[in-house]
C-alpha cells in the first residue's frame, strides 16, 4: 500500500488545486478488478485516484476514456474530471457524496434502484453527446481473439461455435438499422453509485457510441435482475411499456454481453489477474450465454427484432 501511496500523492500532485499537496489526511482503497482505485481526503476535498491496472493497454484506449468521462460529466450522470492523463493512465475524478456503491444485493434490495439505473441511462442515452469509439460486438470479439492468440489461454470448448451461432443475431441487428448512443458498454454494478434518489455512473473504459439498449441489457445480467426489475427499469428508461422488439434487442444483449465478456475473463486468467477466479468467470459466462441463446423464448426475441 506505501508504494501505492506514493503514486497516488504524486498523481494527485499533478491536479489542478493539488500542486503544494503534502500528505492527505486519508487515502483510502476501493474496488476495482483491474485497476487501482483510491478515495482521497485532502482538507475539504475529496476525490477518487485511479491508477491504472498491469495490462489494460493493451485493450483500453485511455484517450477515449478521458474524452468520454468528461462527456459524461457534462451529460450530468458521472462525476466531474479533475486530471485525465491519456500517457499515464490516471484518473482524478471527484467524489460524489452520500452514495451506496452497488452491488447485485442492493439491486435487489434498494426500493426504485432499478429505475433510477433506468433513468440515469436515459439522461446519458438522451443527453447529445457523442462518445469517440464505436462499440461494435463481434469486431471487439475479433479484437480480444487476437489479444489471445498472443498468451497462453484455452478457450472454452465449443466458443467458435456459439460465435458462429450468433452471426445471424448480427445480422438481424444490422439490418434494423438501430440508432447510437453515448453509452458505458460496462456497466457492473460497483459502477454505479446510488444516493436513494439519483444513480450515478462511473468506469468509461469501454465506453463508445452503440445501441443504448446494450446498457440495459448488460445491466440486467450484471444485477442478476428478475422479470420484475427489467421491466421497472425498461419502463422508467422508456418513460412507458417497452415495444417487443425493444425488449428483444434487450434480451439478446444479455446473451451477447456474456459472449464477450467471456473473452475478457480469458484476458485476465491469461495475465495472471489475482482479483479473483477468472477461468471460473469466463466459463460461467459462456455456460449462461449458451443457456439463454437455446432458452425456447429466445429465438421470439430475435423475430420481434427482425419485425422491428
Amino acid at each position: 500500500m506505501a508504494d501505492h501511496e506514493t503514486q497516488v500523492i504524486e498523481a494527485l500532485r499533478r491536479a489542478p488545486g493539488f500542486s503544494d499537496l503534502g500528505v492527505p489526511d486519508a487515502i483510502t482503497r476501493l474496488g476495482g478488478l483491474t485497476n487501482l482505485v483510491f478515495r482521497v481526503e485532502a482538507g475539504a476535498r475529496s476525490v477518487v485516484v485511479r491508477l491504472p491496472g498491469e495490462g489494460t493497454e493493451e485493450y483500453i484506449d485511455r484517450s477515449i476514456e478521458a474524452h468520454n468521462a468528461k462527456a459524461a460529466a457534462r451529460a450530468g450522470v458521472s462525476p466531474e474530471v479533475v486530471l485525465a492523463e491519456p500517457k499515464t493512465g490516471v484518473l482524478i475524478t471527484e467524489t460524489v457524496p452520500g452514495i451506496v456503491t452497488m452491488t447485485p444485493d442492493h439491486f435487489s434490495v434498494r426500493a426504485g434502484a432499478p429505475a433510477r439505473a433506468g433513468r440515469a441511462f436515459a439522461r446519458l442515452h438522451c443527453s447529445g453527446e457523442t462518445f469517440e469509439y464505436r462499440f461494435e460486438l463481434f469486431k471487439m470479439i475479433e479484437d480480444y481473439l487476437g489479444v489471445l492468440s498472443t498468451k497462453d489461454a484455452t478457450l472454452p470448448e465449443g466458443y467458435h461455435d456459439v460465435v458462429a451461432a450468433a452471426a445471424p443475431i448480427n445480422e438481424v441487428l444490422a439490418a434494423a438499422d438501430l440508432p447510437l448512443a453515448p453509452c458505458h458498454c460496462d456497466p457492473l454494478c460497483e459502477n454505479f453509485l446510488d444516493d436513494g434518489e439519483t444513480m450515478w455512473i462511473v468506469d468509461w473504459e469501454y465506453s463508445g457510441m452503440n445501441d443504448p439498449l446494450w446498457d440495459l441489457g448488460d445491466l440486467s445480467v450484471e444485477a442478476g435482475m428478475n422479470a420484475e426489475q427489467d421491466a421497472e427499469m425498461m419502463e422508467a428508461y422508456f418513460g412507458r411499456a417497452p415495444t417487443s422488439a425493444e425488449t428483444g434487442r434487450m434480451v439478446i444483449y444479455k446473451a451477447m454481453c456474456d459472449l464477450l465478456w467471456t473473452l475478457w475473463g480469458l484476458i485476465q486468467h491469461a495475465n495472471g489477474n489475482p482479483a479473483e477466479d477468472f477461468w471460473a468467470y469466463a466459463t460461467g459466462r459462456f455456460d449462461r450465454c449458451k443457456a439463454l441463446m437455446n432458452s425456447p423464448g429466445f429465438n421470439g426475441h430475435i423475430d420481434a427484432v427482425r419485425a422491428g
